[in-house]
């Protein structure tokens, strides 16, 4: 049995990961899918989260549940969350699932875009933003096609609490250059992208994956920058054949 910490993205929470939670369980699995300190149930603390007060919070988790070394998977801030995980836990990795997300620090740019949106929720709250982002989210054809998935990520949105959405946004705004310790990575390694992704498009992936030595890439078709949801079959099946392969012997 292969233990698979599966790390939300920001404005979510854990249920981002419902279809490939189940399907992972199915298969014998075992899950560990938490809301981030922030967002779902996990209480907002503080103006500012830096993505190591995130990892730090998750490896308490793995204390908590009995677990040494994880399988540890995130998909956009979640990715960024899972590659600093590995930056200061790299004994507490088996293998890293890096979706829809991208290894460099912001520029000075996104880092003022970034602090604007923390006051714009404070200020406003998530439904305005909710409304803006849902088809940079999904694709927008599957706001139409597909409203079950819609009404989904517009609930997680909105159920996010703006304090905790604003201090990870300061804390992302101040992450550090992950191509230095991508490059040491030495785990299966599995990269997954959506072919439409808005925010972090295939290039994004292309880079993490020329940078982790054997890694192998997914490109999800007709998805976004969540393919987890608008083609979970086809990301539940890179998954589970990625840990069959990587991890037959566990």
């Amino acid at each position: 049995m292969t233990t698979i910490l599966l790390i939300h993205g920001h404005p979510f929470d854990h249920t981002l990961w419902d279809p490939q939670a189940a399907a992972l369980r199915a298969a014998g699995h075992q899950v560990i899918a938490p809301d981030l300190r922030g967002y779902g149930r996990g209480p907002a603390r503080g103006e500012v989260t830096l993505l190591s007060d995130f990892a730090a919070d998750l490896a308490a988790r793995l204390d908590a549940d009995g677990v040494t070394r994880a399988v540890v998977g995130g998909i956009s801030m979640g990715g960024q969350i899972a590659m600093e995980f590995h930056r200061q836990f790299p004994d507490r990795v088996a293998g890293l699932v890096l979706a829809d997300t991208s290894p460099a620090p912001d520029d000075p740019a996104g880092r003022d875009t970034r602090l604007r949106t923390a006051e714009r929720l404070l200020a406003e709250g998530m439904a305005g933003y909710a409304d803006e982002v849902l088809d940079k989210m999904i694709t927008p054809y599957h706001v139409m096609a597909k409203p079950d998935v819609a009404a989904h990520v517009r609930r997680m949105m909105l159920a996010t609490a703006p304090q905790g959405a604003a201090a990870a946004l300061r804390g992302r705004a101040q992450r550090p250059d992950y191509r230095p310790s991508l490059a040491a990575v030495r785990v299966p390694t599995l990269v997954l992208v959506g072919a439409e992704d808005f925010y972090t498009p295939v290039a994004d992936a292309e880079l993490i994956h020329q940078l982790v030595a054997g890694s192998e890439l997914v490109v999800v078709d007709n998805a976004g920058h969540l393919p987890g949801l608008e083609q979970p079959e086809v990301v539940n099946e890179a998954l589970l054949r990625f840990l069959k392969t990587a991890f037959a012997a566990s």
